[in-house]
């Protein structure tokens, strides 16, 4: 199964720029690649290290999104609007 490892579209990409649901998704894929206990220690390192980083940019992502609501319901009745930042225009 480690096939995927080195053409996962997540893995060339930025993941800022990739979609949340793609990064979930690869980092899903890693997880379970490792719990299969199959790969040699340097892939399996390798794997480990593309999790930690896949994980890192989905909860900087919920922590975005997180703010946003917050942001949301703090203007209350008076809906404010701000322009996406550029990462956040391509999503």
């Amino acid at each position: 199964m480690v096939e995927n490892m080195g053409k996962s579209k997540v893995r060339g990409a930025s993941s800022e720029e990739t979609p949340f649901e793609e990064v979930m998704e690869r980092l899903q894929t890693v997880v379970e690649q490792l719990e299969e206990g199959d790969l040699p220690l340097e892939q399996s390192l390798a794997m480990f290290e593309e999790g930690v980083r896949l994980s890192r940019a989905g909860a900087k992502r919920l922590d975005e999104a997180e703010r946003r609501v917050e942001e949301l319901l703090a203007a209350g009745d008076e809906l404010q609007t701000s322009p996406l930042e550029e990462s956040e225009a391509g999503e």
